[in-house]
């Protein structure tokens, strides 16, 4: 149950902090829009009109300015103690390891090496 609550609450506060619930009020403005617009028109002319950027509804007009806001917060030149930081990456070098050289082989090299020279005794000694 801990670990639930410890979910939704990270969940919560990264949906909140990335201006995701104005997507979400924007979504529920368009749908009530395109039911309204349905009602009187076709659904092609209902859409059309419900995304027109000419034709915004009071709830739109509320999460463009919100939308607006927080970008110009974000953006403004007064912020102090605030640092970005960018990563780079710089490219690899790329490293070489070439082969050693290496001679042909010559008959000489697939000899057998010599035996011992005398071969083990058939029966085995007995103690």
């Amino acid at each position: 149950m801990r670990h639930k609550l410890s979910l939704i609450l990270t969940l919560s506060a990264w949906f909140f902090a990335t201006g995701s619930h104005w997507d979400v009020v924007q979504a529920f403005a368009w749908g009530k829009m395109f039911t309204t617009y349905s009602q009187s028109m076709s659904y092609a002319d209902a859409a059309k009109l419900t995304f027109a950027t000419k034709n915004l509804c009071d709830v739109c007009e509320i999460v463009a300015d919100a939308e607006q806001s927080s970008a110009d917060s974000e953006n403004a030149p007064g912020k102090s103690g605030v640092r970005k930081i960018q990563l780079t990456f710089d490219s690899v070098p790329q490293i070489v390891v070439a082969a050693p050289e290496s001679s042909p082989w010559s008959r000489n090299d697939l000899r057998l090496p010599p035996t011992c020279g005398t071969p083990p005794p058939s029966p085995p000694p007995r103690a």
